[in-house]
């Protein structure tokens, strides 16, 4: 059997040849953490390499992307499907290795990190979703939730006001089967961190309701294991802090920020492997260490345990295993599109016009019941209406729950968020006002870039948030949000828009919904079934004229029923006049040509588009023919009506619009 510090030397050897061989990359943070993966994965992740996706495996979140070098060394060593040719083709175009771990790529990487923060964000999900999971089905004498979330971060994971808003709220939460290693080698890009970085981690940590172990060797197998054991016994999330060295084993780098973005070099490559004993060329293991890491049959064995344990559990929960099955395969129920077209109907024939924030909350509520939602408010839970009957707060004490009060952290939330979804179980949503899903920019462009559900209830949607002032008025932000790959956007036009929108983001499962609403009454507009249905498609005619249009008009949200108005007014006056609703462009972008073209006809080129923001993002649809009716400037403090007013948005501006055409 080789010694412990051979097989972390694996680690280290792959990583600077695979580095080195892609003439860029961070092979310190892989050489300097190895020692503690190799405890961490031989000794206590319960994983099964045969089947990546085993829904009570321990998860394993690499919060420092930059060294990805680690977890795909690990993988491979311990047999996953990630061959050598993708470890040598790291960094490339196509390979499973990309520069950071990318969800999707190589199996067994449990998400995209690389942003500093995110990944122990997405790991304090994680856990989340496997507390309440466990609180939910778990029975006595059946413990089938039963995992661990295991993170390596660093300094800049810590520098990154992120990890302050989810670590704080995991500690409030008692994550007890979270625990974080802090690679503390004292270097970031720059060099050492005592310039910029002095906090003292562990106070902080304890401070936020962690259990913290400190002065861990990080190259001492026994002292790695000891703490594990330690905190894996805790009650409460747990940080072990770990003094390495970066780039160990390096004589002239290791230690120094050298190592830390750049390759080592082929002379002090050489170097390293004669000071770490590794005598074998680039990308060659010894047998013997492949079959001491190799974790296939040790998990194929824990698998089929746990296989055998819920089959038992079956027989005697038969309703909670059908539902627990159903929500890790990411299914909803068999006549889930039946009721929620049903309560679109009840929504319809109801006829209200009110706030599309309030309307919101009466779809979530309408579905609640149906759907495996958990989610929560960044603090505005009374104004973003994301509190229903049925929710239940999670708290430290009570994990058979599914509502998160978030506190004023955006950006945490979101990115927690993210790891539920990865954690499978559940639809997330998260809630603020529009202009602070700025705050939570980054995390939603990773749920874009990752393709997995999230849900964003952002309202407030306009200038018409009123008083506030410009501060609180979005103007740019659904535009930027449209503009995401992969992000669906939806701004309803009523209470019904709202039901179909909450719909369509439920059966969205490749990517994340930003669903807006507003603070002020909405007009409710009269449909026929076929229109209801259409609404569906992203893009839809409201209102029509009999033969060709002269004019289009094009408006989403609280615009619409502006472009209903000045419609009536033109239609008195003899013009052939088309209402066309858009509460999704992104929806509408994916419509075949020839609905594209039913909808507005290349011909009709006079069209106005009509919301209460930038005007730039309009002209694609309007085309150089066309005009818009937006803002394109911040806006004031006043009564939304004052506002709509001084900013033009008024039935008589959108005439004249039309007329100028």
């Amino acid at each position: 059997m080789p010694a412990r510090r051979e097989l972390a030397n694996a680690i280290r050897a792959l990583s600077m040849d695979a580095v080195q061989k892609a003439k860029s990359g961070h092979p310190g943070a892989p050489m300097g953490m190895a020692d503690i993966a190799e405890v961490l994965f031989n000794d206590f992740m319960k994983h099964n390499p045969a089947n990546p996706k085993w829904v009570d495996r321990d998860r394993f979140v690499m919060s420092n992307g930059h060294g990805s070098m680690l977890p795909y060394s690990v993988l491979h060593l311990t047999g996953y499907n990630l061959s050598m040719k993708e470890l040598k083709n790291f960094r490339q175009l196509h390979s499973k290795t990309p520069g950071h771990p990318e969800y999707g790529y190589a199996p067994g990487i449990e998400t995209t990190t690389g942003p500093l923060g995110q990944g122990i964000s997405n790991a304090v999900g994680m856990a989340i979703a496997e507390k309440v999971l466990a609180a939910t089905y778990n029975k006595r004498g059946f413990k089938i939730v039963n995992h661990h979330t295991y993170a390596f971060l660093g300094d800049g994971c810590l520098m990154e006001g992120i990890s302050h808003e989810a670590c704080s709220l995991a500690g409030t939460l008692g994550l007890g089967k979270l625990i974080a290693f802090y690679d503390d080698n004292n270097i970031s890009i720059d060099g050492e961190v005592e310039g910029w970085f002095t906090d003292d981690t562990a106070a902080r940590f304890r401070a936020y309701g962690w259990h913290v172990i400190k002065n861990v060797n990080g190259h001492d197998p026994v002292a790695i294991k000891k703490a594990i054991k330690q905190a894996r016994a805790a009650q409460q999330p747990s940080l072990i802090c770990c003094k390495t060295t970066i780039g160990f084993g390096s004589p002239n780098k290791g230690g120094k920020e050298d190592c830390h973005g750049a390759p080592l070099g082929e002379d002090e490559i050489a170097l390293t492997r004669k000071q770490l004993g590794w005598k074998h060329k680039p990308f060659k293991i010894p047998k013997a260490i492949y079959a001491a890491w190799d974790a296939r049959a040790k998990g194929k064995a824990a698998e089929q345990k746990w296989k055998e344990l819920f089959s038992k559990y079956k027989a005697v929960h038969p309703k909670l295993a059908r539902e627990y099955s159903q929500r890790t395969k990411g299914k909803l129920p068999a006549n889930w599109e039946a009721y929620a077209d049903k309560m679109i109907a009840a929504t319809a024939k109801e006829a209200k016009s009110i706030p599309s924030r309030i309307a919101s909350q009466n779809a979530l509520s309408g579905l609640f019941s149906k759907t495996p939602f958990i989610g929560g408010s960044a603090d505005l839970a009374g104004s973003n209406m994301t509190i229903v009957g049925d929710s239940i707060p999670l708290t430290a004490k009570n994990a058979k729950a599914n509502y998160i009060y978030y506190g004023v952290r955006e950006f945490g939330m979101t990115a927690i968020n993210n790891g539920i979804a990865l954690h499978g179980g559940f639809v997330p949503y998260g809630a603020t006002f529009l202009m602070f899903s700025e705050y939570a920019r980054n995390a939603l462009r990773m749920a874009a870039l990752m393709k997995i559900q999230s849900i964003q209830v952002y309202t407030h949607d306009s200038i018409g948030l009123g008083e506030d002032g410009p501060t609180h008025q979005p103007v740019e932000q659904t535009a930027t949000l449209r503009m995401m790959p992969n992000m669906a956007v939806w701004r309803p036009c009523d209470a019904v828009e709202s039901a179909v929108a909450w719909k369509m983001a439920v059966l969205n499962t490749t990517g994340p919904t930003s669903l807006i609403f507003s603070r002020q009454n909405l007009e409710h507009q009269a449909r026929t079934k076929p229109q209801i249905k259409a609404i569906e498609r992203g893009a839809y005619v409201l209102s029509d004229c009999k033969g060709t249009p002269q004019i289009i008009l094009i408006a989403t949200g609280s615009e619409v029923s502006l472009a209903m108005a000045a419609a009536e007014a033109l239609k008195k006056k003899r013009k052939r006049v088309r209402v066309v609703s858009m509460p999704s462009t992104t929806e509408f972008d994916k419509q075949s040509n020839a609905y594209k073209e039913k909808i507005l006809p290349a011909g009709v080129t006079r069209r106005v588009a009509i919301e209460a923001g930038v005007t730039d993002f309009w002209s694609k649809y309007v085309g150089l023919s066309g005009s818009v009716v937006g803002i394109d400037t911040f806006g004031e403090s006043a009564p939304a009506g004052d506002l709509f007013n001084y900013f033009g948005f008024t039935t008589e501006r959108v005439i004249k619009a039309a007329e100028s055409l």
